[in-house]
């Protein structure tokens, strides 16, 4: 209560501070713009925390209101109610979540620094409330007696789970202990990610000579020259750590000692012993994480989150994860080997290292399947891309994409879409900001300005850090971009029907469940039947060739050792972050990464595809010790897609409505292996991951 009141004191001074008083605070307003979208072009810094003064009142007031009901505690009166608490906090949480990850400013952190310890406290104070579980508890305990239906029953046990599984059942001393840690993790991963930010915006590596370009396409040398004019090296290219700046500098270029200088400043991120570095911070985040696991009854932060997932057990992920290893690094080995080849036959003197892998797979590549990057490219706009997406979701369910101009972005390269059911009705709002900036984190992503149910239209955004346009030419995205494209898309689609009665349920699915709908969208973006619809040559307009399909088609598996070791490498270091018995604050990151590799066997050619001191997924809860999703939830897209092919046609209806109703849309209603068995009629089996993989 002590530490409420101070944050209360807190906030207090700082909305005096971010006020202004004449002014009308638009986050406290009624949004009159198209489908209550956000009017980002009103919202300042300055009108978040006062805005969320006002919010944490008012879902104070609701939850005191249930709790002071003098009736007897009933699913209406007591989980619905608290499923409809802080409906204000939720709007302003979205508009502020989404556009400190997609437009930050240096204000803009200074208000999330101030905001975190207050957000945790209120947190706390609702999560650990007495009163208020225990009302959630007497329904709980007579559930079975409600005459419930499926969705209703889902939101009892999930809020019940909610606060059992944060120790609202616990004694004082150790709830008070859990708060603290609470709010401690909080701001540890405020800081983590704020460092990643700097580190990456802080780097840039600057070519003057000409001859230093040797062996770059020219759109990749006008982009150089583009980033350098924006960050003031008029006159110069710039290299940055953006994917779509550093990836073709590592594939092309001749120079292998700038090579190893980009390719060391982005693996080194959060690792340079200076103000941003990230190990001990990292390192005390899991050992906060362990003592909150520990009260909570689990020997490992690794066991308490994977308890609620599809896994089970940190052992069932380890075991998983060791299946795939085996295979993926012969794999890679044998890659490793065609490049070592072909260093030796022009006469190099070394062995390739992690700066040389991306330029001499491109040879392998060109060698093997004469197939480049720069031959691919032309064919995948930024439109093109977009627009075989909206045509794989129109053949699936019948949606239809209308661009709109009259709805608020927060940065003008965002482009806005009212999506359309089969029925015409209107269905969703989609932004897409595609294009990276030193605002904008890196990754991609998707999130929503406001999610939907059954009687709310979601808003719905995806985030990219795709290559931007360059002079005359348009936005021209590798295969790799156009893929996470879809990836992201299929996210989207999930939030567009996943469309539940209940806020907290609508769309709750295990993490290792969450990347089934997305990862499965990926198997449509190279099938040939799609490639000729949207694949067309930014000049000519020429449809894709039937000769370069094929080519990509025979290529489908190239460097899938490597693509699957370095992320197989990062999930299993993950997982040793967030199970070993011997983490304390003083583990070092680089040693502790040093020691998995070498008792996996891995390559020294090969690092990680995080590195612990930039892995943002494990920075917050959400994917901390669950690193290992995307390919657990590899089985089930593969196994699902492999259902479309079965029947000759990837764009089965019957299959469509069935993804729709249970893959993407029955969150509320089932767990997730029980989800995917109404779709699929079986448990996934792990070949057709193997295969797609080119494991097997």
């Amino acid at each position: 209560m002590k530490k409420l009141f101070l944050s209360l004191m807190l906030l207090g001074f700082l909305t005096q501070s971010y006020s202004h008083p004449n002014e009308t605070n638009p986050l406290l307003m009624e949004w009159n713009t198209p489908f209550g979208t956000p009017p980002f072009q009103l919202i300042k810094e300055h009108h978040y925390i006062p805005a969320y003064e006002v919010a944490m009142k008012e879902q104070n007031a609701e939850i005191d209101a249930i709790v002071n009901n003098p009736d007897a505690p009933t699913f209406e009166n007591t989980i619905v109610a608290y499923d409809q608490t802080g409906r204000l906090m939720r709007r302003i949480a979205s508009v502020f979540g989404g556009i400190n990850g997609a437009h930050t400013t240096p204000a803009m952190q200074q208000v999330a620094r101030d905001l975190n310890p207050i957000l945790s406290a209120h947190s706390n104070a609702i999560r650990f409330n007495e009163a208020l579980f225990e009302r959630i508890q007497a329904v709980y305990n007579q559930r079975n007696e409600l005459n419930l239906d499926i969705e209703e029953m889902r939101l009892v046990e999930t809020f019940y789970n909610d606060f059992a599984r944060n120790g609202a059942a616990l004694p004082l001393a150790e709830r008070e202990k859990l708060k603290s840690l609470n709010e401690q993790m909080s701001l540890l991963t405020l800081q983590l990610n704020q460092n990643m930010l700097a580190e990456a915006n802080a780097f840039h590596l600057i070519l003057e000579n000409e001859d230093d370009l040797v062996g770059l396409p020219s759109n990749v040398i006008a982009g150089a020259a583009s980033l350098a004019n924006s960050i003031g090296e008029e006159g110069k290219w710039a290299f940055g750590l953006a994917r779509p700046s550093w990836t073709p500098f590592l594939q092309f270029s001749e120079r292998r000692d700038l090579r190893e200088q980009l390719f060391r400043g982005h693996t080194m991120r959060g690792n340079n012993n200076n103000d941003n570095d990230n190990k001990r911070l990292l390192a005390e985040l899991v050992v906060l994480r362990n003592e909150m696991a520990n009260i909570l009854g689990f020997d490992n932060f690794a066991k308490f989150f994977i308890s609620e997932q599809m896994a089970e057990t940190p052992e069932n992920v380890l075991n998983f994860l060791q299946q795939v290893w085996e295979p993926a690094l012969a794999r890679a080995k044998r890659e490793r080997d065609d490049m070592q080849a072909i260093v030796n036959r022009e006469g190099g003197n070394f062995q390739i290292e992690p700066w040389d892998w991306w330029f001499y797979a491109e040879k392998v590549r060109q060698e093997k399947y004469s197939l480049s990057e720069d031959e691919i490219r032309p064919y995948f706009t930024l439109d093109n891309v977009r627009n075989g997406a909206f045509y794989v979701a129109n053949r699936l369910w019948g949606l239809t994409f209308e661009r709109r101009f009259d709805i608020p972005v927060y940065y003008e390269g965002v482009a806005t879409f009212e999506v359309f059911d089969n029925d015409g009705t209107s269905l969703a709002i989609l932004y897409c900001d595609p294009h990276p900036r030193a605002s904008k984190r890196s990754g991609a992503w998707c999130g929503t300005y406001r999610s939907g149910t059954r009687d709310v239209m979601p808003l719905v955004t995806t985030v990219g850090n795709y290559t931007a346009p360059v002079g005359d030419n348009p936005a021209m995205l590798s295969w790799d971009d156009a893929t996470t494209f879809f990836h992201e898309f299929g996210h989207a689609l999930h939030n567009f029907f996943a469309r539940g009665r209940f806020n907290r349920t609508s769309r709750s699915v295990p993490r290792d469940f969450v990347e089934l709908p997305s990862q499965v969208m990926e198997s449509w973006a190279g099938e040939p039947e799609v490639l000729k619809v949207y694949a067309k040559h930014f000049e000519t307009g020429e449809v894709i060739p039937d000769e370069l399909i094929e080519r990509m088609l025979r290529s489908q598996h190239f460097n899938q050792g490597f693509f699957s070791t370095e992320y197989l490498l990062s999930a299993l270091i993950d997982m040793e972050w967030h199970t070993s018995a011997n983490i304390t604050k003083d583990t070092d990151a680089n040693v502790l990464e040093a020691e998995v590799a070498k008792r996996l066997g891995a390559i020294s050619a090969i690092t990680p595809r995080h590195r612990s001191t930039h892995f943002s997924h494990i920075f917050g809860p959400g994917y901390a010790a669950g690193y290992y999703v995307y390919w657990w939830a590899g089985q089930l897209d593969a196994d699902a897609f492999e259902a479309f092919v079965e029947t000759g046609d990837i764009f089965n209806q019957e299959l469509a409505d069935k993804l729709r109703r249970y893959i993407m849309g029955g969150n509320g209603k089932w767990e997730g292996m029980e989800l995917y068995k109404k779709f699929r009629g079986s448990a996934p089996s792990i070949e057709p991951l193997l295969r797609q993989r080119g494991l097997k």
